[in-house]
């Protein structure tokens, strides 16, 4: 497994990468193209390689990686492997949505976003905040061990699953509001999961915010397609009222991996799939190609955003991925 450390917004620096796998195959003449408007490619022979030095992104300042060589190795591995083998696991929050719009205003989390319908009484807000509080700085903590970690992410999870309780909640409400962030996706999103559904290559979005949001969201985004799958928390009701979350899947920060898709056939599908490109913006989401795929013949590449603390969580993915690239 190879890792990457991104501190940039801009999500072409990721897409590049997907772009490469997508639209070519392994061991075929490449055509001249040009990709998101900014990466232009040569015509070039079967034994052609991918190099970190034709990617303007990865010479970037904001583009860590700790050994060059071992990337290059493992982007050529991936295109050798074309689309059939290829599947892309990533986080929603501010993952495939950017930090803020253009005019500077802050883009809401998934929970964020419930967190603002009308009907929901300001008693919930307060609450909610008041665990956020509590909860959150440990969620972000680079230095907490995380078996401490996921103990505090299950209270958190429980604790907000009883606030959501007796209150009406119609899903419009969050529809209504998720519209409003429509423009909220990284850079090239949008592309990407054009060129992604094009070539049947499936994406998995893990989400430890509330599935409704998420859903939502990607409706607006245009990027609820038929390869997509969510997994995700989703609100439950009973006699038309809020009765918490469906507790069938508990997912947090630090459980979100594909062993939570076995039995399914969604499960079967990315089984097969041993190339696997992995996003997300926390340390628990660099384990969210756990589960999936074993052997020497699996590739996975791992990129993170960095968001929060970003100098100590760099320091820390390169201790926890010593062998590997951060």
């Amino acid at each position: 497994m190879v890792s990457l450390t991104l501190n940039s917004a801009d999500w072409t620096t990721c897409a590049v990468f997907f772009i490469h796998l997508t639209l070519f195959y392994g061991r075929r003449t490449w055509r001249q193209i040009n990709v998101l408007q900014e990466y232009q490619f040569q015509t070039l022979s079967q034994a052609m390689t991918v190099k970190l030095s034709d990617i303007s992104a990865l010479d970037s300042p904001k583009c860590k990686i700790k050994d060059p060589a071992k990337v290059e190795h493992l982007l050529n591995q991936l295109a050798c492997g074309g689309v059939n083998r290829l599947q892309i696991v990533a986080d929603f929050d501010f993952t495939i949505t950017k930090r803020q719009l253009e005019n500077g205003e802050r883009v809401l989390s998934s929970f964020g976003l419930l967190e603002q319908c009308p009907s929901l009484p300001e008693v919930y807000r307060q609450k909610a905040n008041e665990l956020k509080e509590k909860y959150f700085p440990i969620e972000i903590n680079p230095h907490m061990d995380v078996s401490e970690k996921i103990e505090a992410m299950v209270e958190w999870w429980s604790r907000s699953s009883e606030l959501l309780k007796g209150f009406p909640l119609s899903q419009n409400e969050i529809e209504s509001i998720a519209e409003h962030y429509k423009d909220a996706t990284r850079d090239g999103a949008k592309d990407l999961f054009d060129q992604l559904h094009k070539s049947n290559v499936p994406i998995l979005i893990f989400s430890a915010g509330l599935g409704d949001s998420v859903r939502a969201m990607l409706k607006y985004f245009n990027m609820l397609l038929p390869n997509v799958k969510l997994v995700s928390n989703f609100l439950k009701y009973k006699d038309g009222l809020l009765d918490g979350y469906d507790t069938h899947n508990m997912i947090h920060v630090f459980n979100k991996n594909e062993s939570a898709l076995k039995g399914s056939k969604e499960y079967d599908l990315l089984h097969d799939r041993n190339n696997i490109i992995v996003m997300g913006d926390s340390l628990g989401d660099s384990s969210m190609g756990n589960g999936c795929v074993s052997g020497s013949e699996a590739h996975i590449l791992k990129i993170g955003f960095l968001n929060e603390h970003v100098s100590s969580t760099a320091s820390v993915m390169s201790e926890q991925h010593a062998k590997n690239i951060v």
